[in-house]
């Protein structure tokens, strides 16, 4: 009876562990490392990723867990499952908010949502998140080795988006729907001012206010027009 009652309190503490999830690990974190890298090296990028996080899983408080989560979200980014490398940097952030590879890790995320922006199954607000990402690594982290290409993805992203912007005003335009162009144009000289999309924006703001009869407010763009771009071709097609 001893022994069957020992064998119930054992029972117990092991149930009391698990509901605690308790990680036993099931090798050396070495082996992981050395068989993860190995995949990664193969480029098995899924196999290496799925040990990455083991690694980490396992042996969560070693040292080395920050760097297993990084080479998971980048073996998912080479993969293109990037789905998986943003929510492998999300476990990231959470647990190593301070750690010197943030950058890297932010530069990481921003190339997820980037990488995602000419796929048009997948584009919608992965350019806004994208942008609001480098711009995040640029604010945080001005002097990063990686700021200086976040600063040009971010260029390009604004230019994009601006473009996205300025095709729907052309058609609001061509619905005669003013309100809604202008509203369009004047957001792109709001928010995105230093894109090649601004001086068009003053002239189509130019022909809306002219063509719901407010000459004094087109004529107003006209002059920013000028103004500011003086030898743009926008510029020379104003009457």
């Amino acid at each position: 009876m001893k022994k069957l009652v020992l064998a119930f309190c054992m029972a117990g503490i092991l149930a009391g562990c698990a509901s605690d999830k308790e990680i036993v690990a099931d090798q050396p974190l070495n082996e992981i490392y050395d068989e993860a890298y190995t995949q990664f090296n193969k480029g098995h990028y899924e196999e290496a990723a799925a040990k990455f996080i083991a690694a980490e899983t396992q042996y969560p408080t070693s040292p080395w867990a920050a760097d297993a989560l990084i080479m998971a979200a980048y073996s998912n980014y080479m993969d293109e499952d990037f789905a998986g490398a943003l929510l492998t940097t999300d476990r990231f952030m959470r647990f190593h908010p301070g750690h010197a590879d943030v950058p890297y890790v932010l530069y990481l995320r921003g190339m997820c949502f980037y990488r995602q922006v000419s796929d048009v199954r997948r584009e919608p607000g992965m350019s806004v998140k994208a942008l609001q990402t480098f711009q995040q690594l640029v604010e945080r982290f001005p002097k990063s080795e990686y700021a200086e290409n976040a600063k040009n993805k971010i260029i390009i992203l604004k230019n994009y988006i601006a473009g996205k912007v300025m095709y729907a005003a052309r058609n609001d335009m061509a619905a005669e729907n003013w309100p809604s162009a202008i509203t369009r144009f004047q957001s792109i000289i709001t928010d995105a001012q230093e894109t090649v999309m601004t001086a068009e924006a003053l002239f189509r703001l130019t022909e809306c206010y002219t063509a719901i009869g407010l000459p004094s407010q087109a004529a107003g763009y006209a002059e920013m027009l000028r103004k500011n771009f003086p030898d743009n071709e926008w510029t020379k097609k104003l009457k």
